[in-house]
């Protein structure tokens, strides 16, 4: 269990080796579980993005297609995932429509009212308090901008439980606990969806 647990609880913040190895996992293992969020967003296209906990960079790759016209600011972290998040998009750093950095969502280090859009894939179960996390991110959006968490865990699902307790410091969310936290936080017209046959929930809430 010691060598499982360590590579597992990698998904918090990757570091070394076993976090180059999650790290490298992440954009195509999560794949299809994203495009479906990302296929609720219907927002017209925002000029500023920004990406939280973004893993690999895969996500912010995608929501930078569905928007092109767009600018987005991806923030990890984990010194590995903002290395791999650069990597993979490259060419978008390069033309200027993309930069990757270091950064906490509980804290972050970003102008108020800067942004028309935040998304958060796969990374609220690792926030260090929703409610004071949520407000972080509304302090940086808009008003009138969006907010989506896309979650593979329904906060009920018995495989996604079952590595809260292996995982330190992870807790899974329901759709009512993701919501009740949004509206604390100053959100409104809070929008959920439930995948079909799979645990997976999207939520989009407005400032």
């Amino acid at each position: 269990m010691g060598l499982y647990k360590n590579f597992v609880s990698q998904t918090r913040k990757p570091e070394g080796t076993l976090g180059k190895m999650m790290v490298n996992g992440m954009n195509g293992g999560h794949a299809k579980m994203a495009d479906w969020g990302i296929a609720h967003l219907i927002i017209d296209s925002p000029s500023e993005v920004l990406e939280i906990g973004c893993g690999g960079g895969r996500n912010a790759g995608e929501i930078l297609k569905k928007y092109p016209s767009g600018y987005v600011t991806a923030i990890d972290y984990s010194e590995v995932s903002v290395a791999k998040a650069r990597d993979y998009n490259k060419e978008a750093i390069e033309a200027k429509k993309m930069e990757v950095n270091q950064g906490d969502v509980s804290a972050l280090n970003l102008p108020e009212e800067k942004f028309d859009l935040a998304t958060a894939f796969e990374t609220i179960y690792f926030w260090p308090g929703l409610e004071r996390c949520f407000s972080e991110v509304a302090r940086v959006l808009k008003t009138g901008g969006s907010f989506m968490i896309v979650n593979e865990s329904d906060g009920t699902d018995s495989a996604s439980l079952k590595f809260e307790k292996i995982i330190d410091g992870m807790k899974c969310y329901t759709i009512d606990d993701i919501k009740s936290a949004l509206k604390t936080a100053g959100f409104s017209d809070i929008k959920s969806f439930h995948h079909e046959t799979k645990p997976w929930i999207t939520v989009i809430a407005t400032k």
